[in-house]
């Protein structure tokens, strides 16, 4: 690290200007291709709304039962350029999606001067990881807590009086807003052995202090998920404190590696 030149303040800008151009150019390129596809994507993501998942208390098991939340009434949109706006918003997630792996090895590119040059070597592990961590939460997201909030939403006190007869703009927008959270999230234990790394914050102090964790990630999740129920604000707490563990462990594994090396 003491052979690297010493940047200047506006020169990290310039260089940040340039990761966030290359990224976004990998975004553009991936969206070309994503926006052609977007009513199949669409369609996919309609999946909450057509299955629940069910929990089996004697066999101990989840599967999902098919239950069309809209029955006879079908996505709607409420204004002449609105379905336009929502395929364009499908496509440009799922291609900010595609474009992950380049995105997080700009990032890496960006913080890698501060970095050892025995630790530059783990730019591969890293974007591995990250794309993984990002993609397992937004699929837990999809495939867990999406069936059951919109199943909660959906018929609660609805009665035989009423119907929900939902905008796809606003059905996209709900979507796609806790997909990306949820991905998000998962990305706790990077920033944990990163924090450590950087020397911000001790894995004795984060081990010593995980009472304080636990609250804080009910309290995230209850202000992240989509549904004011104690359940559904579990399915997000639970992991955020699994990954919050698991990034402690992570930073010890790594620091003792160094100490052997």
């Amino acid at each position: 690290m003491s052979e690297q030149k010493t940047m200047s303040f506006m020169e990290h800008l310039g260089e940040l200007r340039k990761k966030i151009m290359v990224s976004l150019i990998a975004v553009t390129i991936a969206f070309l291709g994503t926006f052609n596809y977007s009513e199949y994507i669409l369609q996919f993501i309609m999946f909450p709304l057509r299955y629940t998942l069910d929990f089996s208390v004697r066999k101990m098991y989840m599967y999902y039962v098919y239950s069309d939340k809209l029955k006879n009434t079908k996505l709607v949109f409420l204004s002449p350029a609105e379905g336009f706006w929502m395929n364009t918003k499908i496509a440009l997630v799922a291609a900010f999606i595609i474009a992950l792996p380049i995105v997080f090895q700009q990032l890496w590119s960006f913080i890698s001067p501060g970095l050892h040059s025995k630790e530059k070597k783990y730019i591969v592990p890293f974007i591995f990881i990250a794309t993984a961590l990002f993609l397992i939460g937004a699929a837990f997201c999809f495939f867990i807590v999406l069936p059951f909030a919109l199943e909660f939403l959906l018929t609660y006190k609805v009665g035989d009086y009423m119907m929900p007869m939902l905008s796809v703009g606003q059905y996209v927008d709900f979507c796609l807003k806790f997909i990306l959270a949820f991905g998000a999230v998962f990305e706790l234990p990077i920033l944990v052995v990163f924090l450590t790394r950087m020397g911000f914050v001790t894995t004795r102090t984060l081990a010593k202090n995980r009472r304080y964790a636990v609250v804080i990630a009910f309290i995230v999740a209850a202000i992240l998920t989509p549904t004011p129920d104690a359940f559904n604000q579990t399915l997000m707490a639970v992991p955020i404190i699994i990954l919050y563990e698991v990034g402690i462990l992570a930073s010890r594994i790594f620091s003792r590696k160094e100490t052997i090396v």
